[in-house]
């Protein structure tokens, strides 16, 4: 059993989807999501005939609130599940004040809103990761490899069996169709590496690939290969953006614009929300840029 959840990320759809596997001993989540949504991720469970109390395992693509955040929460009230990591991601999953502080910089007094608790994990429940293994999960065959670009500690998984891969972050945002976005938020973007993680995940030859935002993707080849132009075609605008001069906020406010423009033009006001709600636009901006100037520093 294979199956996403949709966990209407402040009251809306399509924003974040967690993934559901059944192992031998118990459930699989593949991005539990944020705190703030554990509600909507225990009535998916339900709707899937299981409960929080049958995970056994959590596979975190990556550390960032809106795919790990209530992953300490939930092994407060199941403490024999297991986290699985990568290693430059485990030290804050354990301890995640400078993670919170960090995030807290970016989205102020809206933290508790958007995201809720953190909790921490403990040491003891974390198997760490470095890319390349075979996850000893009762039932199933599960392939890691270490896919950067998005985040220095993102990886993703390989559900050997049923030939679906959860990708993170690292194949784009797609809520619809195929109009699809980059996710660039600072500060580990990274174009090269993240092209390199792109190949990494067609040479596994996926029958579906699993988009965190949102859901799968049923025609991995060529999806792959617009998102490699999609992301390609984000950063050259945002390069066109710094060389043209002026001041920040006026190259967010026109990046802004043009995304906004370009959804609209194609979405329903609804999926145009649900987009940004997923990636927000200005820090598609700000990841890319800070990109640049380390570049070019």
């Amino acid at each position: 059993m294979s199956a996403g959840i949709d966990l209407n990320f402040r009251g809306k759809s399509s924003v974040i989807a967690a993934a559901v596997l059944r192992a031998a001993d118990g459930l699989v989540i593949v991005d539990p999501g944020p705190t703030t949504c554990l509600a909507a991720l225990e009535e998916g469970l339900a709707g899937l005939g299981g409960g929080l109390d049958e995970v056994r395992h959590i596979l975190l693509t990556h550390i960032h609130l809106d795919h790990a955040g209530a992953t300490g929460t939930i092994l407060t009230r199941v403490p024999h599940a297991r986290v699985y990591v990568h290693e430059r991601g485990a030290p804050h999953m354990i301890n995640p004040q400078k993670l919170v502080a960090s995030a807290t910089r970016l989205y102020g007094d809206q933290m508790d809103v958007l995201w809720g608790r953190f909790d921490p994990v403990p040491e003891s429940q974390v198997t760490v990761l470095t890319g390349g293994e075979r996850l000893d999960v009762p039932g199933l065959s599960i392939q890691v490899r270490y896919t950067p670009g998005h985040a220095v500690h993102h990886v993703s998984y390989l559900d050997e069996a049923e030939g679906v891969a959860y990708v993170g972050d690292t194949c784009g945002i797609r809520v619809v169709a195929d109009y699809t976005i980059a996710a660039t938020p600072p500060p580990d973007i990274d174009v090269e590496a993240w092209q390199a993680s792109l190949n990494l995940i067609e040479d596994w030859k996926p029958e579906t690939l699993f988009l965190t935002h949102f859901g799968p993707v049923l025609d991995p080849a060529s999806h792959l290969e617009h998102y490699r132009q999609v992301l390609a075609d984000a950063a050259a605008l945002v390069a066109r953006s710094l060389a043209a001069g002026g001041a920040d906020e006026d190259r967010v406010a026109d990046f802004v614009s043009r995304m906004r423009a370009g959804a609209r033009n194609t979405l329903s006001e609804r999926d145009a929300v649900a987009l940004e709600l997923a990636a927000p636009f200005d820090q598609i901006w700000a990841g890319l840029a800070r990109y640049w100037r380390k570049r070019l520093a």
